[in-house]
C-alpha cells in the first residue's frame, strides 16, 4: 500500500477545511475505500476520518418524514423501528446487501458513494478503464467479460454497474441527499444525485470537490407502506445483484393511483423507470398489467453478448416485486 496521511477532525468545520486540499479522500466505515486502496485504485495523499462527527441519528421530522445521518450504520438503519414499520422496502434492501459484518461497519453516506464492482475498474495491472483512468479505454466494451455489467444507462465509454441495494430503495422512496461544502448547503433528489457515464465515466455523482453528504431525508410518502424489494443474485447471501427492483405504490378503489419503480443490478446508476410508472397508473394491480410495466421498464435496454439474460431476468424481478407490494404474491 502506498503511504498516506491521516487526520480525524473533531467537528464539521474541521472536516470541510481538511477536505478543501487536493489529494484528500473522506472515510467513514471504510468498507469500500480500504478495499480500493489495497488494490491501488484509490491513492489518496490524506484520509480524512469522519467518525468523530455527530451525523449518527435517525430522527422523525416535523412533517412526518425521516432524517438519516450520513454516519448511521447500515445495520442500525435496517433494524430501526421507524424504518421497518414505515419504509419496509428500505429495510429489505439494506438487509439484502453485503454481509452482517459489513453492514455493521458500512455507513449510509458510504453506501451512497460506493464505487462500481467492475473487475476491470478494480484491476490496475492489465485493464483499460475510462472510469479509473480517463481516456484509457474500456476493457469491458472491448470484448471483455460483461456478465455483471449494465444494460441500461451505458455509453460508448463505460457500462460499469452501480452496485448499491440501498440506493435503489431510496429512489423508490423519493429520498433527498443533503450536502454541505465550501459554498454552503444544498439538497439533491436522489434520482439526480448519481449520473450516467456519458463521455466522463470518472464522474459518478453531482458531489463537488470538498462537499460532504451530511444526511438523507425520506418524505412521509403514502407509497412507502406498500413497498417491496426483490433481489436476484448468484448465491443466497453476500453477492451483488444480477437484477433487483424496488417498488412502492398507492392503491385506491382497485387501481394504482401512483407508483415508484426503481431497478438495480442492471444500470450504471440506481435506475428509476418512469416508463413503468406511467404504464401502471390508473390500472388494476394484475399480473398482465405488471408484465406490461416490466416490458416498458426494459424497452431501452442495450445488452451485450454475455449479459442478454439480464433483460428478461429484470422483467421477472420487477413483476415479482410489484406482486409482493400489491399483496397478490
Amino acid at each position: 500500500m502506498i503511504p498516506f496521511g491521516y487526520t480525524r477532525p473533531a467537528d464539521e468545520a474541521g472536516a470541510l477545511h481538511a477536505g478543501s486540499t487536493s489529494g484528500v479522500a473522506f472515510i467513514a466505515g471504510g468498507t469500500g475505500m480500504v478495499d480500493l486502496m489495497r488494490l491501488g485504485v484509490e491513492t489518496p495523499a490524506t484520509l480524512v476520518d469522519l467518525n468523530a462527527l455527530p451525523w449518527t441519528k435517525v430522527e422523525k421530522m416535523a412533517d412526518g418524514g425521516l432524517s438519516v445521518g450520513a454516519l448511521v450504520k447500515n445495520s442500525d438503519l435496517a433494524w430501526h423501528p421507524e424504518v421497518r414499520a414505515r419504509y419496509p422496502v428500505l429495510a429489505e434492501a439494506l438487509l439484502a446487501g453485503a454481509s452482517p459484518q459489513l453492514r455493521n461497519m458500512a455507513t449510509v453516506g458510504g453506501n451512497l458513494l460506493q464505487r462500481t464492482r467492475c473487475a476491470y475498474f478494480r484491476d490496475i495491472g492489465v485493464s483499460a478503464c475510462n472510469k479509473r483512468t480517463p481516456g484509457s479505454g474500456c476493457a469491458a466494451l472491448d470484448g471483455g467479460f460483461v456478465r455483471m455489467h449494465a444494460v441500461l444507462g451505458g455509453s460508448s465509454h463505460c457500462i460499469a454497474l452501480h452496485p448499491s441495494d440501498m440506493c435503489v430503495a431510496l429512489v423508490a422512496l423519493d429520498a433527498v441527499v443533503h450536502v454541505r461544502g465550501p459554498r454552503g448547503e444544498r439538497s439533491v433528489p436522489i434520482s439526480e444525485f448519481h449520473v450516467v457515464p456519458g463521455a466522463h465515466p470518472e464522474v459518478e455523482s453531482v458531489l463537488a470537490r470538498g462537499e460532504l453528504v451530511t444526511a438523507i431525508t425520506v418524505p412521509p410518502t403514502p407509497f412507502a407502506a406498500r413497498s417491496a424489494y426483490v433481489k436476484v443474485r448468484d448465491r443466497a447471501s453476500y453477492a451483488f445483484a444480477l437484477a433487483s427492483a424496488a417498488v412502492a405504490f398507492h392503491l385506491d378503489d382497485g387501481v394504482v393511483r401512483d407508483v415508484r419503480v426503481a431497478l438495480g443490478g442492471v444500470a450504471t446508476k440506481p435506475w428509476r423507470s418512469q416508463e413503468a410508472e406511467q404504464s401502471l397508473r390508473g390500472q388494476p394491480p394484475t399480473r398482465a398489467v405488471f408484465e406490461r410495466a416490466a416490458a416498458a421498464a426494459l424497452k431501452d435496454a442495450r445488452p451485450r453478448p454475455g449479459n442478454e439474460f439480464k433483460v428478461p431476468l429484470a422483467q421477472r424481478v420487477l413483476v415479482r416485486a410489484l406482486e409482493r407490494a400489491g399483496g397478490i404474491a
